[in-house]
């Protein structure tokens, strides 16, 4: 039995010319009267009380049949709003044909405007048996992987084994233990509530009785006791791209829980942990490294060595007289960039003062101190601290 999209239109209330609060009574009432006014035999040859007596007649069918009653004041207050407004006892599906109410309607005259039938005016929202068919996103996930210093700056796949929201396999994702949940009577399966927070304004918050789905399971699962989720543990091969630093987070989008009917999958946030290396650090997209040096190299200058990650050495220039602690450059031997350049690799000099002197060695070092005896190398320390 269904209500035609005409019907819905019509305020039948008024066309009996009773309150929508009228008892069946008042409804038999009001019909017979209204009858023996307009009926044809009393009106013969009179086209507008024939019209109004089949109007009569069609309002107190549905309004005299409880039931049917009951589906137009639903319809009515859905279609009349312009939204859905569910009424008291509005816990199932409505038995009216919507696609009687809405589709093919064109907004010409008596169109209503709704040319794109009921799934543009609900977004989809519900399908034939009133449940909820709107796809959900999963739930993001987050996981932690170690890599090595040369793997953060180079590259690396890595396998990550997580544990995520995926639906049930036993009652594929409805939660109920035959595949047939109910739409949700307090949300009408839409998984949403609104709640009023003063001034004109509402918040809308997830159903609490089915947790934002929309649907309640008549006989809820035995191994997702009706939530239509359960636990996956599932193996990943994951790219993190080269020149990641400690404590970064790296969002891989789509790899996180998959989605409910139909829905897109979460993203997945890998917190980046990474090790030291005994000779190397990092500073931004630069790699760093302290070389020693002899006493003579600082003070005479020449070539050294230096190692860099991954590579073969690479020879600097040490120029004389260099102090101790000077950073030199070694450009493009640093950690790789997001555009694929190379930061550089600083080289820090650590003058190497000997522990051991030979004889020969300690002469050598005496001779020097005797030929720099005139040099004070503190004496502007100690001007710029008068000075101060």
């Amino acid at each position: 039995m269904s209500l035609s999209r005409d019907l819905l239109e019509k305020d039948l209330y008024k066309v009996l010319g009773v309150p929508k609060d009228a008892t069946e009574a008042e409804i038999k009432k009001a019909y017979r009267k209204l009858a023996r006014e307009y009926h044809p035999d009393a009106n013969k040859g009179d086209a507008s009380a024939e019209e109004r007596f089949k109007e009569i007649s069609e309002a107190n069918d549905v309004l005299a049949d409880p039931k049917r009653r009951k589906e137009y004041d639903e319809a009515r207050a859905l279609f009349g709003n312009g939204g859905f407004r569910a009424g008291p006892g509005a816990g199932g599906s409505f038995n009216f044909d919507l696609g009687d109410l809405f589709g093919g309607a064109q907004g010409g005259p008596g169109g209503g405007g709704f040319g794109g039938g009921l799934g543009d005016v609900f977004g989809g929202l519900f399908n034939r048996g009133g449940t909820r068919t709107q796809p959900r996103r999963g739930q993001d996930i987050e996981s932690e992987v170690t890599l090595s210093f040369t793997e953060a700056v180079e590259g690396a796949t890595v396998p990550l084994r997580m544990s995520s929201s995926a639906a049930c396999k036993t009652c594929a994702g409805t939660g109920d233990k035959n595949g047939t949940p109910r739409v949700c009577p307090t949300c009408v399966g839409t998984g949403q509530v609104s709640r009023g927070t003063g001034g004109g304004f509402s918040l809308t918050d997830p159903c609490p009785d089915c947790k934002g789905r929309g649907l309640i399971p008549e006989n809820p699962c035995d191994v997702c006791k009706g939530s239509g989720r359960a636990t996956s543990a599932r193996t990943m091969q994951v790219r993190i791209p080269a020149g990641v630093s400690d404590g970064q987070r790296i969002r891989l989008r789509g790899k996180g829980a998959p989605g409910e009917r139909g829905g897109p999958h979460g993203d997945l946030y890998v917190v980046v942990h990474v090790g030291a290396h005994p000779v190397f650090g990092r500073k931004d997209d630069n790699l760093t490294v302290t070389v020693p040096v002899t006493i003579v190299e600082a003070a005479l200058g020449g070539e050294i060595r230096v190692p860099t990650l991954g590579g073969p050495p690479v020879t600097l220039k040490l120029p004389a007289g260099t102090p101790n602690g000077r950073t030199m450059r070694a450009r493009g031997k640093g950690a790789v960039r997001k555009d694929g350049t190379r930061g550089d690799l600083l080289v820090t000099v650590e003058i190497a003062v000997p522990k051991d002197l030979d004889d020969k060695a300690r002469e050598a070092l005496e001779n020097l101190r005797a030929a720099t005896a005139g040099e004070d190398p503190r004496a502007e320390l100690f001007q710029a601290a008068k000075g101060a």
